[in-house]
């Protein structure tokens, strides 16, 4: 530790602080533009400035380490000060310099109220500037559908080269020209191509970068703010709603070490059109081939008449991919009193969850993959899967100190990895110990095996899920401390559905053969969009959007979306988050459990509960676990050994491909999105630049 006196305060700090870090531990308040403490540093803005005791001028304290401070001349610590005359002054000048070019159009911009520069020009710098010429002006850039640019008021900072470098992994910004011509640019002119691109607006500290979806639409003050978690995938980042009235403006990321840093992914950015196009927002009784519009007392009598004479065993119930914890543990209750064994997800019928639940979450945890030394990763593409895993992998190969594989997708994924191969008998000859790679996870302190959709989609799943234990349990992933076996799930209800039993009983059928023809006569499906119907039973649809899953039904029942209740998920490492209720439905739509209460009156099996809280009592007596919120139950590795001793049946040929084609139009909300649709068709190549 090094000692050193900041503002007549002394501190001792590491010596790898800089001097920026160990001022803001003695509780000084730094500003600056350039620096970011997730970014490499850069030292170029010059706001950061700190007076060091025997050095003539002011230091970039964002650039100069503690352990370069001389000592004073009878071995005294080094003084700061943060608050001298000369601090103030070079402060000032520097704030003169950036707004020489500015253009100061604060009432128009769309950063406003939310800007850097603003308030660090209110609160540094001075009241008049000495600068009378023209400012110059810049030509705004074309980045794509999502962020939109004003690159006159752009200070070159470069936060967003770094992100976009360091971060996404995606180097396609830079600078060009010198001097008073230096410009940001994408250099030839075309769409960004990142997941992770919105954030360039985050990080942007004046409004050259801002959100082109939210241009015009709102001013931070008069927006209420609900704390959320993002279900666009099962990485559960932290998010914030922001809603005008009834209606979602815009989302953005809350900090969360643990899971999401502080990025999002575009998909849980933008979405916010998709939650207000295409809803149902009454009931519908499909009559004569034709879906009519109805009463919910309509529809309910039409649901009772048909489940009057049929079996428990010939009814079924699907549960999509956005499904909360609570939703889906009623209509569980509601099937269970009807009868009823036949319960699944779309996601999860490689999973046995009588195991234990490490052999099917996420055993190291998102924030564990930086303690990792060795990733291979099978059937599985992390970039499309949870764009936000992949750029915490990323930040740990860039250390170097990892090395990764990859079964599965040939796919850019933003890092350097050795591709082994995309079939089964590649993995086959991995665990055999006949591939090179082998030996790397051998040797690997921290290794972990992460198993993705295009293993556990598939009809031969389990039996993969085994060998990749096994692999996992060979090669020493599991161990006092460490537990190297991830499933990274596709779906935000996948985890939870496990952990409370929403699965086929004894004797229940699997989501494939429910679906099958003459399988069952009346389906419930909540939200279940991504799965095909069967045409010959009558099905009960309870979801937010006219999708595929609506198309299909014979009543229509309109649930609420995740950000217009309160609900619980699991994400993939097994953490029990809650989101918020920001919005209420539409019309007279109404929350999923509360539709499933209604639901059971009328078919005389009513359920016990009549508030959320009872049905969250009711929930948490059954599986405790899921009472502690924003932590991760302990799981046994013991699961993991049973797994792997427990084969799966054949195994097919076909090659371990992820089944996520488009990142952009996986569910029912983004596929109701137009600035989804957009980012789809320049993914696919159809739009590059501005002028098509």
């Amino acid at each position: 530790m090094i000692k050193l006196i900041v503002d007549g305060k002394e501190i001792e700090v590491p010596p790898e602080y800089t001097l920026m870090q160990a001022c803001e531990a003695a509780g000084a308040e730094i500003p600056r533009f350039c620096y970011h403490e997730r970014l490499s540093i850069a030292g170029n803005c010059r706001m950061c400035l700190v007076e060091v005791k025997g050095t003539p001028k002011p230091v970039a304290s964002c650039a100069w380490g503690v352990r370069d401070c001389r000592p004073g001349p009878k071995g005294e610590p080094p003084e700061i000060s943060t608050r001298s005359p000369m601090v103030k002054k070079a402060r000032e000048g520097v704030m003169e310099f950036l707004l020489i070019n500015h253009p100061l159009d604060c009432p128009i911009c769309d950063q406003g109220g939310e800007c850097d520069l603003q308030d660090q020009a209110m609160g540094y710098g001075a009241d008049t500037s000495r600068f009378a010429e023209n400012k110059r002006a810049v030509e705004d850039k074309y980045l794509g559908v999502l962020v939109k640019t004003s690159m006159n008021r752009c200070i070159q900072c470069t936060r967003c080269v770094r992100f976009a470098s360091e971060i996404c992994g995606v180097p396609e910004m830079g600078l060009t020209g010198r001097g008073e011509d230096v410009e940001i640019t994408t250099y030839l002119e075309s769409a960004l191509t990142s997941e992770l691109q919105g954030n360039l607006v985050d990080i942007c500290p004046v409004g050259a970068l801002t959100s082109k979806p939210y241009a015009f639409a709102a001013r931070p003050w008069e927006l209420g703010k609900t704390q959320s978690i993002d279900v666009m995938d099962a990485v559960g980042s932290a998010i914030r709603v922001d809603t005008r009235g009834r209606e979602v403006m815009r989302i953005l990321p809350r900090v969360n070490e643990a899971v999401n840093e502080e990025w999002i992914s575009d998909k849980t950015r933008h979405i916010v059109d998709g939650l207000r196009t295409q809803r149902l927002d009454r009931p519908y009784v499909r009559e004569n081939g034709k879906l009519r519009a109805a009463t919910w007392s309509e529809a309910f009598a039409a649901i009772a008449a048909k489940l009057k004479d049929v079996k428990g065993e010939r009814i079924g119930a699907i549960a999509g991919d956005l499904a909360a914890v609570e939703d889906m543990f009623a209509l569980q209750d509601l099937m269970t009193r009807l009868g009823s064994a036949n319960l699944a997800t779309e996601t999860t019928h490689a999973f046995d969850p009588s195991l234990g639940r490490a052999s099917y979450i996420f055993n190291p945890t998102i924030a564990g993959i930086e303690q990792a030394d060795a990733l291979l990763i099978i059937g599985c593409n992390p970039r499309k899967e949870a764009a936000v895993l992949n750029a915490r992998i990323r930040k740990r190969w860039r250390t170097g100190q990892m090395k990764i594989a990859v079964i599965g997708d040939h796919a850019e994924l933003t890092y350097k990895y050795d591709y082994l191969g995309a079939g089964v008998d590649t993995l086959s000859e991995l665990a055999a110990g006949k591939q090179s790679f082998a030996d790397v996870l051998k040797g690997a302190k921290n290794p972990i095996v992460l198993v993705g959709a295009g293993v556990t989609a598939r009809s031969d799943g389990a039996a993969l899920l085994a060998m990749a234990a096994k692999l996992a349990t060979d090669i020493g992933a599991i161990k006092d401390g460490w537990n190297g076996f991830a499933v990274l799930h596709s779906a935000a209800s996948s985890v939870g559905a496990l952990d409370i039993g929403f699965v086929p009983g004894e004797g229940g059928l699997t989501a494939a053969q429910m679906v099958g023809e003459g399988a069952l006569d009346v389906m419930f499906s909540l939200g279940a969009d991504e799965i095909k119907l069967p045409a010959d039973a009558f099905v009960v649809y309870i979801g937010t959007h006219g999708d595929r899953g609506a198309h299909r039904a014979d009543v229509i029942l309109p649930g609420a979306a995740y950000t217009e209740k309160s609900g619980i998920y699991v994400n993939t490492e097994g953490r029990v988050q809650i989101a918020g209720r920001a919005a209420f439905p539409p019309g007279e739509a109404r929350e999923d459990w509360a539709i499933i209460r209604a639901l059971s009156d009328a078919l005389g099996a009513t359920l016990p509960y009549d508030s959320l809280v009872a049905l969250r009592k009711a929930l948490t007596e059954k599986v405790p676990h899921l009472l502690r919120i924003d932590q991760i139950e302990p799981a046994d590795p013991a699961a993991l050994a049973a797994l792997a001793r427990r084969g799966g049946g054949a195994i097919g040929k076909a090659p371990l491909l992820s089944p996520i084609g488009d990142f952009y139009l996986t569910n029912p909300i983004a596929r109701a999105s137009a600035v989804m649709a957009e980012c789809s068709r320049v993914a696919s190549g159809q739009i590059l630049t501005a002028a098509e």
